[in-house]
């Protein structure tokens, strides 16, 4: 979408403008704005022309200049029909130079997941990955997988499903039994590596227990002491059949119905710049939404086994677990929910 387009959007979300007025404010002629128009009408937009000036009156489902309309986020949008992987699509931008990138696919077909996993991410669903060079070192990289998980958490709370997180970044939809255990792993940050490189897959061990909504995929490339840019990659069933997702799996059309995949997607991208922006937000916001916190659970780290109450995260995401030895801090591991804690134990 070229700029004088996506200017347009900008001023006719804010509602009807005169022609005159937009002339001005985009720096362009009246003559270039009604061939902005024009080009709206065709990718599907209702553009009408009344006394008022310019008035939107109807917007597309999906694409990249209906996902720009009233986006309250600092995103340019590349839209693709179907792609491999937004996530690899995301690495060429960042190696291009590429920064505040939203790569959004209506179908992905070389996605990759935990241990790189392959699986095909069908229409319907939200395949997104965000190119940015934040200024932060490293290791705090996790941080932004975390903000990840509880966008797509509020955006599925205000779809109607009752989703959370699992440490410590799987979006799920809890079963009502709490003698189930449910599986996710965290690994850490390193140069040119994943991180927690989960993405809505579900395989074996995450089909135990609540079932998956969303996953994220986070990969960097880095020195030292500075990140020189990070992919944030998420997945959310959004508008899929369940019989079109793997086992353990559930969508918010299986959950609740079908959701507005315009609005989740930009409610994602919102909340995710909103919790960035500020990141001393993103762990109380985590805690928040956290299913993790408060139950017995078994973390199966390089260095053994650990096994106790969920009790905290501290930056950048680490678990804290309370064993009969004491607290352990758990940077990485595949964590099991054992089961809930009782209030005599804490």
């Amino acid at each position: 979408m070229n700029e004088t387009r996506r200017a347009l959007l900008d001023a006719l979300a804010g509602g009807p403008t005169a022609g005159p007025e937009l002339a001005e404010r985009l720096g362009v002629s009246r003559a270039a704005v009604w061939k902005q128009v024009e080009a709206l009408r065709e990718e599907g937009f209702g553009v009408e022309s009344g006394d008022d000036g310019y008035r939107v009156t109807g917007v597309p489902e999906y694409g990249a200049a209906a996902l720009a309309f009233g986006l309250d986020a600092p995103y340019e949008v590349e839209f693709h029909e179907r792609l491999g992987s937004t996530n690899d699509r995301g690495r060429e931008l960042a190696a291009a130079g590429a920064s505040d990138v939203a790569v959004v696919a209506d179908e992905q077909t070389g996605s990759r997941g935990r241990l790189r996993r392959e699986w095909t991410a069908p229409a319907g669903g939200l395949w997104v990955s965000l190119v940015l060079r934040p200024e932060i070192p490293p290791a705090h990289a996790p941080l932004y997988t975390l903000a990840a998980a509880v966008a797509v958490t509020r955006a599925a709370r205000e779809a109607g499903v009752d989703a959370s997180i699992k440490w410590p970044n799987d979006v799920l939809v809890s079963e009502t039994s709490e003698n189930t255990s449910e599986s996710s792993d965290g690994v850490p940050v390193s140069e040119g590596t994943s991180v927690n490189a989960d993405l809505a897959d579900s395989d074996s061990d995450s089909a135990r227990g609540g079932r998956k909504l969303a996953g994220v995929l986070t990969e960097m490339e880095g020195e030292a002491d500075r990140v020189s840019w990070v992919v944030v990659g998420i997945g959310a069933n959004v508008n899929v059949d369940i019989e079109d997702l793997p086992p353990g799996a559930t969508s918010v059309r299986e959950e609740v119905g079908d959701a507005d995949l315009r609005a989740f997607c930009q409610r994602v991208l919102e909340a995710f710049a909103e919790l960035t922006a500020d990141p001393d937000s993103i762990l109380p916001a985590w805690r928040e939404h956290a299913a993790t916190l408060g139950r017995y659970v078994r973390v199966e780290t390089p260095g053994g086994v650990v096994e106790g109450e969920a009790v905290d995260v501290r930056t950048p995401g680490a678990l804290v677990v309370r064993t009969d030895e004491g607290e352990r801090i758990v940077h990485a591991g595949d964590c099991e929910h054992l089961r809930p804690a009782r209030s005599e134990d804490r």
